[in-house]
């Protein structure tokens, strides 16, 4: 039996509405807002090195790179504890890792747990472009609360927090 949200009349398109704003749609967007924000902050951030702005102002970076950025350990990560933070394949991981290795964020290095395995670590370049970052979240996340308010920004904040570790500690659970 047809969900009847969307039955319609013989002859009438359905009604696809709710499509454009319910929860998931609006947090994708918000998201996307806001990472294009934190990448043309950090284009014209003196702090970044020229090479890196440049990319960054011709859109050669983009969320996926911010990835690395949000998900890499100070310590440095293996490429598997990289790609499941991110919520990405190790394949595409590895790929991103290969250009922001050949950009000089990043460099492989032995693990020193397991000779075996690499591990993904922050060049020095790489730091000056994670404070780079850091500056930026600060400075789109104050432009948020200057747009939706102070008592909306928090509210916001602690309703992702709440819904993010709940899907987190699921994933785990599993």
């Amino acid at each position: 039996m047809p969900d009847s949200s969307i039955a319609t009349a013989p002859g009438r398109p359905p009604d696809d509405r709710w499509r454009g704003g319910h929860l998931g749609r609006l947090m994708g967007q918000a998201l996307r807002r806001f990472d294009e924000r934190v990448l043309h902050l950090m284009a014209h951030d003196a702090n970044v090195p020229l090479a890196l702005s440049h990319l960054a102002a011709r859109a050669q970076v983009g969320a996926a790179h911010i990835h690395i950025t949000r998900h890499l350990s100070l310590q440095g990560s293996r490429l598997t504890e990289l790609a499941q933070h991110a919520g990405m394949s190790k394949q595409a991981m590895g790929d991103l890792v290969t250009q922001c290795e050949a950009w000089g964020l990043v460099r492989r290095e032995p693990d020193p747990r397991d000779a075996r395995a690499r591990r993904i670590a922050f060049t020095d370049t790489g730091l000056l472009w994670l404070e780079a970052f850091r500056q930026a979240v600060a400075q789109a996340e104050a432009e948020f609360r200057a747009q939706v308010g102070d008592a909306v920004a928090t509210v916001v904040a602690l309703g992702l927090e709440a819904y993010g570790s709940e899907a987190a500690s699921a994933r785990s659970a599993t």
